[in-house]
C-alpha cells in the first residue's frame, strides 16, 4: 500500500537505483503518472518530460479499452476484445483519429508544442501511476520505440500480472514494485488516489 503517487514514486526510485539504470529521459504519462515520474526523475537525475496516449473505448463503454493511440499515432488494439464485442472497423478508425487528436492536443497544453520530445538514441524510463490493462502504456511504449530510443525501461509501483507480462515485450525491462495476485484497479494500493488535474500534473514537470 503506497501512502499516495509521490511515496510511490520515491519507492519505484529506490528500486531504480538498484536496477543501476542510468537515464537520459524519464517521461510521465499524465495524468497520474506526473507526480510519480516527478521523485524518480530527481533520484536519476534526469529530465522530466511528458509522453501522452489516449485510450480507444468501446462502443457504449468509454471506459472499457479496445485500444489506444499516442500523439504520434502509435496504436495498440486489443483485437481479441474488438472481435469478442463485434465491433466494426469505421467504429475503431474513427475513435483512432479523436483520440490521436486528443492525445495531440494534451501534450500541446503540457509542453507547448505538439512535438513530442527528442529521444533518439536515449535510454528513456516511462513512468506510469499503475497498469490496470495496460492499454494507454502500451501506446506510449510504442511512440517511444518509434522516437529512437536506444533503451525503453516502464518503471511502474503496481500493475496487474498479466499486463505486466504483457508490456515485457513492449519494453526492454519492466521495473514495479508489486504484482498483486487479485488486482482489480489501480487506485486500491494507494491510500490517497485523488484525480490529478492538468494544472497540478504541470506543475510536476517545472520541479
Amino acid at each position: 500500500m503506497f501512502q499516495n503517487r509521490t511515496d510511490a514514486g520515491r519507492q519505484l526510485a529506490d528500486l531504480l537505483d538498484d536496477h543501476d539504470v542510468d537515464a537520459d529521459v524519464v517521461l510521465g504519462i499524465p495524468r497520474g503518472g506526473l507526480p510519480v515520474a516527478r521523485p524518480v526523475a530527481d533520484a536519476l537525475d534526469a529530465p522530466l518530460d511528458v509522453i501522452v496516449a489516449s485510450k480507444i473505448g468501446a462502443p457504449n463503454n468509454p471506459e472499457l479499452a479496445i485500444g489506444a493511440v499516442a500523439s504520434d499515432g502509435s496504436v495498440w488494439r486489443n483485437d481479441d476484445l474488438i472481435d469478442r464485442l463485434g465491433v466494426d472497423e469505421e467504429y475503431v478508425e474513427r475513435e483512432r483519429q479523436s483520440e490521436a487528436e486528443a492525445a495531440r492536443e494534451k501534450l500541446e497544453r503540457y509542453r507547448g508544442t505538439d512535438d513530442p520530445p527528442d529521444l533518439e538514441g536515449k535510454l528513456v524510463v516511462v513512468v506510469d501511476d499503475g497498469l490496470a490493462t495496460g492499454a494507454t502504456t502500451t501506446a506510449a511504449l510504442r511512440q517511444v520505440r518509434e522516437a529512437g530510443a536506444s533503451r525503453v525501461v516502464l518503471a511502474v509501483p503496481v500493475g496487474s500480472p498479466d499486463s505486466v507480462e504483457r508490456l515485457q515485450s513492449e519494453a526492454d525491462e519492466v521495473v514495479v514494485l508489486e504484482t498483486p495476485p487479485h488486482f482489480s484497479a489501480v487506485g486500491q494500493f494507494y491510500e490517497s488516489f485523488a484525480q490529478v488535474s492538468d494544472e497540478e500534473a504541470m506543475e510536476y514537470l517545472d520541479g
